[in-house]
C-alpha cells in the first residue's frame, strides 16, 4: 500500500467529490484510470482541482481502465484505482473487479450513481452495481450520506490492501457528490469484525515445518502469488539456499524464484513442465506458499501430491484445507513466517539423489518446439524476445490463452512484479491495458504486452490512450487469426471441428496465412491489418513472418520512441505443450 500523506484538515465546507479525491490524495494514489459520465462529473471536475498531485488517464473503455489499474498494483504492490459513471460504465468495470478478486488484487473501483431520490426508480442509467458486484468484492459500499466519504475512503484502501488483497466498489450518488459538509479524513473506521492485524504464525507450527523438512527425503516446495503479494521473495530464496529444496511456481507465483536457477521447476499444472509435475506427484513433502491449490495446478485433486505430506501456509483461512487437505495448516502472513522458519530450518539430511532426479528429468524433457520450422512459430519469439530483454528488467504483461501459458513457460523471471497475467478468471483483452498501467507507474522501463491477437482485439482502443498519455507500450502481437486455445480444445478433444474459432473473413479462409504456417500471402491480405490501425491509432507498427527478419524486428520495436506493435505471423497448428487435461492426473500428460 503507498505511504500515505499527512490528512489535509479544513473548517470549510467541502464537496463529497472533493473529499473523496483528496482522500485518493490522502493515501498516496499518484494516478487513477477514470472515463467521464453524467453521473461521475462532479468526480472528474474534482480531479481536475487535484491535477498537481494526482494524474488522471482517459481510458477508451471503463474496462480497459480498471485492468490499467490492476496493472498499477500488480506491478508496484500499491493499491489500484478507477473510476467510472453509472450503469453502463458501472457495468463495464464488472469482468476487472471479478479478476482482481480471483487474483488478490488491491483495488478501488469508484462509480458514480443516480442521486438517491431516484434510486431504485429505473432511472436514466441506473443499475444496482453493489448488488451486481456483492459476490466478487472484497467490500462495497453505496455512499448515502457526505459525511461518510471520508471515512468510506479511508475504510475502502484498508480493507482492499489488507490481509487477502481485493477489489473495493464504492458508489457515489451524484447528490453526494455535489452535497458539502466539513471532512474528517482522521474519521474513525467502522469496520464490525474486521479484523485488520495480519496473523502470524505460532512457534509450534513453525518448529513442525522445521522438523518436517528435516526429515523429508523428497521435498517439493510449491509458490504462488501470496509470495508476490507479501513481498517475501527474497525469504523464499533465503529458504531455498539454506535448505536446497527445488522450487516450482504458480503462473500467479512466476518470477518469486529465479527461473534461471538450477533449483527452479518452473511452472506446474496444466501447462506446466513435465519435471515439475513428476517432482510434486512423487515428492514425499509439499511446501505450500501462498497458493489455493486450483484446479488448473492440482488437475484431479484427489491425486495432487497423493503419497505427500501438505504444508500449507496462507493468509486467508478460507483457503487451508478447502480443495487440499494439509498435514500442517498454517494461517500466516507468509513472509512472517518464512523469516522465522530461516532463523531455524535446517537441510534436509540428504537429498542429493532426489535434487538430482528433478534436474535430470529436467534436463530430459525441458519446454521445447520444433526449431527447424521455417516459419515463425510463437514459443520461438518468446524465447528471441527473452533473449534480448530479460537484462533490461522489463515488465511483461500478457493476454489470456496459448501465448499467455507460451510466455509462463519461455519468458524466465527472475524478480517478482515483473510478469502481469489474468490468471484466476483467465480474461481476454488484460494484456494491453494492464500493461498501460504499469508504464504510467514506471515511465523510464521497459514494458511489453505479449499477446494473441483475439485477447488484444478485446481492448485494441488502449492503443489510443497509449499514443495520447505518450505512454510507450511495446506489443509483441502473436497472431495466428485463431482463438488459438479453443483451437487446441477442438483439435484435442473434438475431432477438430472448428466452433466459431477462427478470427479471419468466412469467404476467404485461406486468408489466415496459416494454411502452410507462414503467412504466406503477407501483410496486406491479412484480417485485421494490426500495422494498420496501430498506425491509425499513433502507434508505431511493422509486420514481420520470416524467422530471420525477426529479431531486427523486435529490435526495431525495443528502439522505437513511443507504443509499437509488432505483428507477428505464427502458424494456427501449434499447440501448448505438456498439457494435462482438465481433472486428469500426471500419468495422463500429452507431451507430443
Amino acid at each position: 500500500m503507498a505511504t500515505a500523506t499527512k490528512p489535509k484538515t479544513s473548517t470549510e465546507l467541502v464537496s463529497g467529490a472533493d473529499i473523496l479525491v483528496q482522500s485518493l490524495v490522502n493515501h498516496g494514489v499518484d494516478t487513477i484510470f477514470a472515463y467521464p459520465g453524467g453521473c461521475s462529473m462532479p468526480l472528474h471536475q474534482a480531479l481536475t482541482r487535484h491535477a498537481d498531485k494526482l494524474r488522471t488517464i482517459l481510458p477508451r473503455h471503463e474496462q480497459g481502465g480498471a485492468f490499467a489499474a490492476q496493472g498499477i498494483a500488480r506491478s508496484t504492490g500499491k493499491v489500484g484505482v478507477c473510476m467510472a459513471t453509472s450503469g453502463p460504465g458501472a457495468t463495464n468495470l464488472v469482468t476487472a473487479i471479478a479478476d482482481a478478486k480471483l487474483d488478490s488484487i488491491p483495488m478501488v473501483a469508484i462509480t458514480g450513481q443516480v442521486p438517491t431520490k431516484v434510486i431504485g426508480t429505473d432511472a436514466f442509467q441506473e443499475t444496482p452495481i453493489v448488488e451486481v458486484c456483492r459476490g466478487i468484492t472484497k467490500h462495497h459500499y453505496l455512499v448515502t450520506d457526505v459525511n461518510d466519504v471520508a471515512r468510506v475512503m479511508k475504510e475502502a484502501f484498508l480493507v482492499a490492501a489488507s490481509g487477502r488483497p481485493g477489489p473495493v466498489l464504492v458508489d457515489m450518488p451524484k447528490d453526494i457528490q455535489l452535497d458539502k459538509c466539513v471532512p474528517n479524513y482522521d474519521a474513525d473506521i467502522e469496520l464490525p469484525g474486521f479484523e485488520a492485524d495480519v496473523p502470524l504464525a505460532r512457534p509450534e507450527q513453525i518448529n513442525q515445518i522445521a522438523a518436517a523438512i528435516k526429515r523429508a527425503k523428497r521435498p517439493v516446495i510449491y509458490a504462488g502469488g501470496g509470495i508476490v503479494i507479501a513481498e517475501a521473495s527474497n525469504e523464499l530464496r533465503e529458504l531455498v539456499k539454506k535448505t536446497g529444496i527445488p522450487v516450482t511456481m504458480t503462473v500467479m507465483g512466476l518470477g518469486v524464484y529465479p527461473g534461471t536457477d538450477e533449483l527452479s521447476l518452473d511452472m506446474l499444472g496444466m501447462h506446466g513442465s513435465v519435471y515439475s509435475n513428476y517432482a510434486v506427484d512423487e515428492a514425499d513433502l509439499l511446501i505450500a506458499l501462498g497458493v489455493r491449490f486450483d484446479d488448473r495446478v492440482t488437475g484431479k485433486v484427489e491425486e495432487f501430491c497423493k503419497h505427500g505430506k501438505v504444508i500449507h501456509v496462507d493468509i486467508d483461512a478460507a483457503e487451508l484445507n478447502k480443495n487440499k487437505p494439509a498435514h500442517i495448516p498454517v494461517c500466516s502472513d507468509v513472509k512472517f513466517a518464512l523469516k522465522e522458519l530461516n532463523k531455524i530450518v535446517e537441510a534436509p539430511e540428504d537429498i542429493s539423489d532426489w535434487v538430482a532426479k528433478c534436474q535430470k528429468w529436467k534436463a530430459d524433457e525441458p519446454f521445447k518446439y520444433n526449431e527447424e520450422y521455417p516459419g515463425i512459430v510463437q514459443q520461438h519469439a518468446i524465447r528471441t524476445l527473452w533473449k534480448m530483454t530479460h537484462k533490461l528488467d522489463p515488465v511483461i504483461s500478457v493476454g489470456v490463452g496459448q501465448h499467455q501459458m507460451w510466455a509462463a513457460q519461455f519468458y524466465k523471471f527472475d524478480k517478482p512484479r515483473t510478469w502481469l497475467s489474468s490468471s484466476g478468471l483467465g480474461t481476454m483483452g488484460f494484456g494491453l491495458p494492464a500493461a498501460m498501467g504499469a508504464q504510467s507507474q514506471f515511465p523510464g522501463r521497459l514494458v511489453i504486452d505479449i499477446d494473441g491477437d483475439g485477447s488484444f482485439l478485446m481492448n485494441i482502443q488502449e492503443l489510443a490512450t497509449l499514443a495520447c498519455e505518450k505512454l510507450p507500450v511495446k506489443v509483441l502481437l502473436l497472431n495466428n487469426q485463431h482463438l488459438g486455445m479453443v483451437v487446441q480444445w477442438e483439435d484435442r478433444f473434438m475431432q477438430g471441428n472448428r466452433a466459431h474459432t477462427y478470427l479471419g473473413p468466412i469467404d476467404n479462409p485461406e486468408w489466415s496465412g496459416c494454411g502452410d504456417g507462414i503467412g504466406a500471402k503477407g501483410q496486406d491480405e491479412r484480417y485485421p491489418n494490426f500495422v494498420q490501425i496501430a498506425k491509425g491509432f499513433g502507434c508505431g507498427a511493422a509486420f514481420v513472418d520470416k524467422k530471420e527478419d525477426l529479431e531486427a524486428a523486435i529490435q526495431e520495436m525495443l528502439d522505437y520512441p513511443g507504443p509499437y506493435v509488432l505483428d507477428v505471423a505464427t502458424p494456427y497448428q501449434e499447440h501448448v505443450l505438456p498439457m494435462i487435461p482438465g481433472g486428469h492426473t500426471v500419468k495422463d500428460m500429452i507431451k507430443e
